[in-house]
């Protein structure tokens, strides 16, 4: 097991654990956002028993734990050694190619993420109080110290939120910027309201495309992680894990894996079910905490005019309105969710590289890769599909980005 210990001002040590289950769960419920879908005793616990995330497939945890003088933990970085970049988020690819033909290794690679999640939030999980900065702190200095006494090439953190990017880079992780594509509430009441904000041209193609998907005679309904019964799920995942297999993709999760999810989250997992004849033949699966929906899977087992548009987007703009959820966030790429009202939001990641060579290299490649993000992000609001060019105004309070 890795192991990390400090001795900072604060009087702050530091461990690692090798399995989400050696955290209490009363620990993660202090530190993490609560009802948080991801960020919380269950989830990777769950995905992590089930080996979704484990050494076989490339994800070996080494969470960070910072206790303070008398062993109470105060602060936990989820953190795992990985053998390769698949569902980290963060497109390194080719920095890992540019290692190889200098003859140097890129993996493992230490990563800070939720696994298969291109989510935003927290990453430095720390209760509020007066140590909470020092906590914060330590706990990069420890990640750092870890990848340098192990000679790791590189510590990531994916997706943080914008304030623990500042301090990431303030401690010299470099930041690469992505572009993902948010729904915001407008507060507008329901989906026929939330059309009329619409131009009437695209106004016209969302209601076209929700037609069609009411004359093919297929049913839908939305159901909550506590209303699917655990023999439903091997169909359901069947359709997920078929249609990843069509575009050449691996299915990270079991069936079981995802039955033993809905039964520990609830009503913190959504699935928006498409039926014909009784039988489902498309689901959307999606996660939610108080104010955010999650997509994150979709399959289906044939080819139903817009019922992708209606599952993946359409169904869960109707559900943020009605549930009160302040935005959607249906998961990583697509620009055809700019005609569905998606905004486009920049996200960031950040990187420590040990190598000198390879950091100033990569943080020149990154400067360049903000400024191209900024204008293709400016470019691509320009295809909202809103009467005058504009998203309707969020309601106060909205925290959107």
């Amino acid at each position: 097991m890795l192991t990390s210990e400090s001795d900072s001002p604060a009087r702050i040590s530091l461990r690692t654990v090798a399995a989400a289950s050696d955290i209490a769960a009363a620990v993660w419920a202090r530190l993490c956002p609560p009802g948080h879908p991801f960020l919380n005793a269950d989830f990777l616990t769950i995905i992590e028993r089930q080996r979704a995330v484990a050494p076989a497939t490339g994800w070996t945890p080494c969470h960070l734990l910072a206790s303070d003088e008398q062993g109470s933990v105060v602060g936990l970085l989820p953190l795992y050694l990985k053998a390769h970049s698949h569902g980290d988020f963060i497109y390194d690819w080719s920095w890992a190619a540019a290692y190889r033909h200098s003859g140097r290794q890129y993996y493992p690679k230490l990563m800070s993420c939720i696994p298969h999640t291109p989510v935003v939030g927290p990453r430095l999980l720390v209760a509020a109080g007066p140590a909470a900065a020092a906590v914060r702190q330590a706990l990069v200095e420890g990640a750092r110290a870890l990848a340098d006494r192990c000679g790791i090439s590189s510590w990531h953190v994916a997706l943080p939120t914008a304030e623990e990017a500042a301090l990431l880079q303030r401690n010299g992780l470099l930041i690469s910027h992505d572009v993902q594509f948010h729904w915001i509430n407008p507060g507008c009441g329901d989906f026929a309201g939330y059309l009329a904000t619409f131009s009437a041209a695209k106004r016209r193609k969302v209601r076209a495309e929700r037609r069609r998907v009411e004359e093919s005679g297929l049913s839908i309904e939305t159901r909550h992680g506590d209303q699917i019964e655990s023999a439903e799920w091997p169909q359901l995942h069947a359709l997920y894990a078929g249609t990843f297999a069509r575009f050449g993709n691996h299915a990270a999760f079991s069936a079981a894996c995802l039955a033993e999810l809905a039964t520990a989250l609830g009503r913190r997992l959504v699935a928006f079910i498409a039926r014909e004849r009784g039988l489902p033949v498309a689901v959307a699966l999606c996660f939610r905490s108080d104010e955010v929906l999650y997509g994150r899977y979709w399959g289906c087992s044939g080819n139903y005019h817009s019922l992708h548009f209606e599952l993946c987007f359409y169904q869960g703009i109707a559900y943020c309105l009605r549930e009160g959820l302040r935005r959607f966030e249906p998961g990583a790429g697509g620009e055809h969710k700019l005609a569905r009202g998606f905004r486009p939001t920049v996200v960031q990641s950040a990187h420590w590289i040990a190598d000198p060579g390879m950091r100033q290299l990569l943080g020149r490649h990154l400067q360049s890769q903000g400024d191209a993000v900024a204008e293709y992000r400016a470019a691509a609001a320009g295809h909202l599909p809103f009467r005058h060019g504009d998203p309707p105004s969020p309601p106060k309070g909205s925290d959107a980005a």
